[in-house]
This record gives structure tokens, C-alpha cells and sequence, in this order.
């Protein structure tokens, strides 16, 4: 797990950046953003721009409802502009994504599953500060190994800033 985190802090780190600068000139956000996620999970989260309109965006966290250790990895699409203000754009992302879950919740003893995500969205990109607040809900497929598959379901709001 280590060695996944290095690889994608090294990525993160290489990434060109990313512009939003108006007519009249507002500054520069950056491609990559840390912060906070709040539900389930609760945790870290980032979130790397390789276009405009398409990120990779991860979190890691406690999963309170679960009862476990959760990571997932999503690849969002921002195809729609709902509202563009003086101070934010309001836009809907949605995209694929994977899970992995090690459940402690005392009845699966430590059990690990495997899952993919379909998740949707709302980000408020902020455009005079270096921020973005977003929620978002995703539906999940897992495998867990002595249980079999199950659904699953994720929600969270979170915020980060962008280097």
C-alpha cells in the first residue's frame, strides 16, 4: 500500500499546472488538491486534474458503517456546468472507480473486499481561492472473500486546496 501512495504523490507532483485565469486575470490554481472527506469515508482525500474536464481522485479513511480501514481511487468526468458565479462554478462529475475495505467491525475478523464504484457528484470550484468544496455519493459492487458480492453504498462531502 506504501508504494502505491509514493507512486501517486510522485505523479502528483510531476503534473503540469492547471490554469483557470479569467478575462480579468484571476489567479492560478494548481492540478493537485489535498484535504478532508467526511462520511463514510472519513479521511484524507486528493484529487489530480489531467484535463479540465477529467481528475483521478482518491481518499482514504475510516469507514464508520463498515466498521473498517477504506481506500478508493475514482476517475471523474466534469461534463456539466450547472451555475458560473462571480466566486465559484457549480459542476456535476461522475465517473467509475474502485474500493478496497478491510472490515473490523468484530463479525468479519479483519476480511478484506474488492470493490468498483459509480460515482456522481457536485464540486464548487472556487475561483479567487485556491479551493474546492464538493459532495458526492457512490453506489458499490464488492467482493468480499468469505461473503461473496454485495452492495454497498459511499457518501461524503469534503473540501481541499489546490498547490
Amino acid at each position: 500500500m506504501s508504494r502505491v501512495v509514493l507512486a501517486l504523490v510522485v505523479m502528483l507532483a510531476a503534473s503540469p499546472a492547471r490554469v483557470f485565469a479569467d478575462d480579468d486575470g484571476r489567479a492560478e490554481k494548481g492540478t493537485f488538491g489535498a484535504g478532508l472527506i467526511l462520511g463514510e469515508p472519513t479521511g484524507i482525500c486528493a484529487k489530480w486534474y489531467l484535463k479540465d474536464d477529467q481528475a483521478l481522485q482518491a481518499a482514504v479513511g475510516f469507514a464508520f458503517i463498515g466498521g473498517g480501514i477504506h481506500f478508493h481511487l475514482d476517475y471523474v468526468f466534469h461534463p456539466w456546468i450547472i451555475q458560473s458565479r462571480d466566486s465559484f462554478v457549480l459542476i456535476a462529475f461522475v465517473g467509475p472507480g474502485a474500493r478496497i475495505i478491510q472490515y473490523r467491525d468484530g463479525r468479519t475478523n479483519g476480511n478484506i473486499a474488492l470493490g468498483v464504484r459509480a460515482v456522481g457528484g457536485l464540486l464548487f470550484d472556487f475561483k479567487e481561492n485556491p479551493l474546492d468544496a464538493f459532495v458526492e455519493v457512490a453506489g458499490v459492487l464488492e467482493y468480499e472473500f468469505n461473503d461473496g458480492a454485495q452492495p454497498a453504498l459511499n457518501a461524503a462531502a469534503g473540501v481541499r486546496y489546490y498547490f
